[in-house]
């Protein structure tokens, strides 16, 4: 009994370890056979690590399909994004008075990769260049302490899961001309709270695009449950 929850331990410390370091990217298959192979142990203390897992939100289980890496932790992704729309939403509105020409072009420049990556898609590049668009839109903010609640809910977001544009790729599309209208209501002197919630409803089009396609992946599964 001991010896068998000791592997299983050590089969939870070893898949974990995989997903947080993404070794084992949202999506991936958790074949029982081919992780005891690797593990050296039986298919057992692997399914009850994965039982774990699964009961913490990081491994789903789909008829048909098995156990996989979760997408995403749907309520802290959620509450994540919600707190990000508001605090940057306030800190480029607090940025806005601040910002120059020069910084409309650099930030126009790193809209330009990341419309260019479009052509040959890689979501983590297009997730650490959309990182960098919005800081030259927040890294005036004179407050610190909302600054700072911007970067804790980035780097949140990173912990949570890979790149959602991975999985929601109509997206990056949307983000992308959402980038280049909000650089163009900062061109033309709009007020602070129009740029407010126009940073406000760009974060929340992200979450409300996750979402759905949470919702639609629900519905099919369900679906194909009562085949």
């Amino acid at each position: 009994m001991t010896q068998t929850r000791s592997k299983s331990q050590i089969a939870y410390d070893w898949i974990r370890e995989r997903i947080e370091t993404r070794q084992f990217s949202p999506g991936y298959r958790l074949v029982l056979d081919v992780l005891a192979r690797q593990l050296g142990v039986s298919t057992v203390p692997v399914r009850e690590a994965i039982r774990l897992l699964e009961a913490e939100g990081l491994v789903t289980f789909e008829r048909n399909v098995g156990a996989q890496v979760a997408f995403i932790q749907e309520q802290e992704y959620l509450h994540t994004m919600q707190t990000l729309a508001l605090v940057e939403g306030a800190a480029t509105a607090l940025s806005a008075p601040r910002i120059t020409g020069d910084h409309v072009a650099r930030a126009r420049a790193i809209n330009d990769q990341m419309a260019e990556s479009l052509k040959d898609f890689d979501p983590q590049r297009f997730t650490e260049l959309n990182l960098a668009f919005h800081t030259v839109l927040f890294e005036e903010c004179p407050n610190p302490h909302i600054v700072d609640l911007v970067h804790r809910g980035w780097k949140r977001l990173a912990v949570l899961r890979d790149s959602v544009f991975g999985f929601v790729p109509g997206r990056a599309q949307e983000s992308v001309d959402e980038h280049e209208a909000l650089l163009r209501l900062l061109e033309a002197g709009q007020t602070p709270l129009t740029i407010e919630l126009a940073a406000r409803d760009h974060r929340l089009g992200t979450l409300n695009a996750v979402l759905a396609y949470q919702a639609d992946r629900q519905r099919h599964a369900t679906s194909n449950a009562d085949r």
